[in-house]
């Protein structure tokens, strides 16, 4: 098995529902170097952008370069984020990146599930033709990057494919004709997309990931906006600088304390008979054992990472 298949999921099934997804770092597709540099940054996934950041005249030339990306040798799991389906570049950009199978898609512009289901069914299609393992490429969609996408926001049972659901906030700002955040503090009308973003994902059991802290410089607001989207139960963060991404590692790390918690209540109801069991005095019962399980799991997750 290649280096590649290992990323990649040759043998079947998305790899990314198995990874953790603290650091999703955005490069232009149209820059080898940049791509190279990002791809030795130490970020969890690289997000290879054919969208915002890659001018109309220069799409064709980046796709290739994308393509270029995906051949070669890979040790980070990469993602390509297409152009949006309303525009002439969608089709062609999916059926020109799928041929070196990028762990998954990035969808921007994401209307609802309809737009979900028909990017699978095209990958269905693409994949067979690509001689790739059915469902081994995953759809990451932008959901909140308009305001009429707040309106449909039941992913769940849509696609075996979907592996999180990210929160775009800068584009919905701009949708709303508002300011993102006012002194380090979302726009409540954002605040409010955000917690939207993480019921729905809850609720279709994926995990969420938060939008970009646009200013690289500042430290300190990265570190308070990424230790808010812990506080909602997000699992990530998208990166636009390398600088970002051991903060953003750090403040996904859950505490040893809580690590020990998460093991203590998985071992306390593997042996109660009755699902009701106590840790230091308290009881717990099987609504403990999801967050349990996530404590541990994220934890197993970044040492192998580590």
């Amino acid at each position: 098995m290649t280096g590649n298949e290992a990323l990649t999921g040759k043998r079947g099934g998305c790899t990314l529902h198995s990874q953790p997804l603290r650091s999703l770092l955005f490069c232009p597709a149209d820059s080898e170097r940049k791509i190279a540099k990002a791809r030795d940054a130490g970020a969890d996934a690289v997000v290879i952008d054919l969208e915002d950041s890659v001018a109309p005249g220069a799409k064709r030339d980046a796709r290739d370069l994308a393509k270029a990306a995906l051949a070669g040798p890979r040790q980070v799991a990469i993602i390509v984020r297409v152009n949006a389906v309303e525009t002439s570049f969608y089709l062609g950009d999916v059926a020109a990146v799928v041929s070196g199978a990028p762990e998954a898609i990035m969808l921007p512009k994401c209307s609802g599930p309809d737009d979900l289901q028909r990017l699978s069914a095209q990958l269905d299609v693409l994949e067979a033709a690509f001689d790739i393992a059915p469902g081994s490429i995953g759809i990451l969609p932008l959901v909140t990057e308009t305001a009429a996408s707040l309106r449909k926001m039941d992913y769940t049972h849509v696609t075996s494919r979907l592996v999180a659901l990210a929160f775009a906030g800068e584009d919905l700002a701009s949708d709303l004709g508002v300011s993102a955040r006012a002194d380090g503090t979302f726009n409540l009308l954002l605040a409010d997309a955000r917690r939207g973003v993480a019921f729905a994902a809850a609720t279709a059991g994926v995990p969420a990931i938060d939008t970009p802290f646009p200013d690289p410089r500042d430290a300190d607001g990265l570190t308070r906006e990424t230790r808010g989207a812990v506080e909602l139960g997000f699992a990530g963060k998208l990166c636009i600088h390398p600088g970002q991404i051991a903060a953003v590692h750090a403040a996904f790390r859950p505490d040893p304390e809580q690590v020990e918690w998460g093991r203590a209540v998985i071992a306390a109801l593997d042996s109660a008979s009755d699902g009701v069991s106590t840790v230091s005095g308290k009881m717990v019962d099987i609504a403990h054992l999801r967050l349990a399980h996530r404590y541990v799991r994220s934890a197993e997750m970044q040492e192998r990472r580590a």
